[in-house]
């Protein structure tokens, strides 16, 4: 109960039914107000209490309040850029980079300077770097590729080699053809269902993608990007091994380690 002039002067709980119930008032003009949970604020009429007066109050009859809602509009670009900064802290095993993965189901499509910022971002990643060395030194324990030789100058020849194997495959695959061809570049985590439909999805997305507009469609970006890496290898392999058949390996296995990477993303824990 509010006095004329806007003090508030009495205030309690309704009863069960809605009923309540003033006592000893003064004499003098009022006002009810009456609030509820999910209603609007209802305001009685002015109404005077003369001495020892019982008023009744007219109906109170209270509307469902209005719902406020704000909604934030931002660009696509600038949702892509915040997932984006989200995925380059992801690694699985602690330490793998898994920059690739989105665990978003709808995440927003990357433009084509995300594409190459994001590639540029997983592909000099230091653990990425540990992974040429150990990659050389393996064909250089097992004399792949014999025309680099032996020693220093062999592993530094493998070492180069293997670099740049990556960092094309790396750009072709995740960069350029997914901006010429509009196709999404990363792994989509399912992390749900069966384990025979989780390995199927893994195994599935090495071979299908998501368009940048969220159509499925064949994965030409890894086909391409795989074949064309392995066509600019014929230009610094030994001569003996350069031709169609480096060709074709290096793309069966770009294909083969796309499928085991997309495993160990989909069963790896978030």
């Amino acid at each position: 109960m509010t006095h004329e002039d806007g003090t508030q002067l009495y205030t309690l709980v309704s009863e069960a039914n809605g009923e309540f119930n003033f006592t000893k008032i003064p004499a003098g003009p009022y006002f009810v107000m009456v609030k509820a949970k999910g209603f609007a604020l209802f305001t009685s009429a002015e109404f005077v209490v003369t001495v020892q007066q019982a008023f009744d109050v007219p109906e109170v009859s209270l509307s469902i309040a209005t719902a406020n809602m704000e909604v934030t509009v931002r660009p696509t670009e600038m949702i892509a850029a915040e997932q984006i900064r989200a995925e380059e802290k992801q690694r699985m095993i602690g330490f793998y980079p898994n920059f690739y993965t989105s665990y978003i189901a709808d995440a927003a499509p990357l433009t084509a300077k995300q594409k190459f910022s994001l590639t540029t971002r997983g592909t000099f990643d230091p653990v990425a770097m540990i992974g040429v060395g150990l990659a050389a030194g393996i064909e250089q324990a097992t004399n792949a590729y014999a025309g680099y030789g032996q020693g220093a100058v062999g592993y530094s020849k493998r070492f180069a080699a293997k670099f740049v194997d990556g960092r094309s495959s790396d750009f072709l695959t995740h960069a350029v053809f997914p901006a010429l061809l509009h196709q999404d570049p990363r792994y989509y985590y399912q992390g749900s269902g069966s384990i025979r439909s989780r390995i199927m999805h893994a195994v599935r997305s090495a071979f299908v993608t998501r368009s940048d507009s969220g159509r499925t469609e064949p994965n030409y970006s890894y086909l391409l990007g795989d074949m064309s890496s392995g066509a600019l290898s014929n230009l610094y392999y030994p001569q003996a091994n350069r031709g169609a058949h480096l060709v074709l390996t290096s793309a069966a296995v770009g294909l083969a380690g796309r499928v085991a990477t997309n495993l160990l993303r989909e069963f790896s824990k978030p």
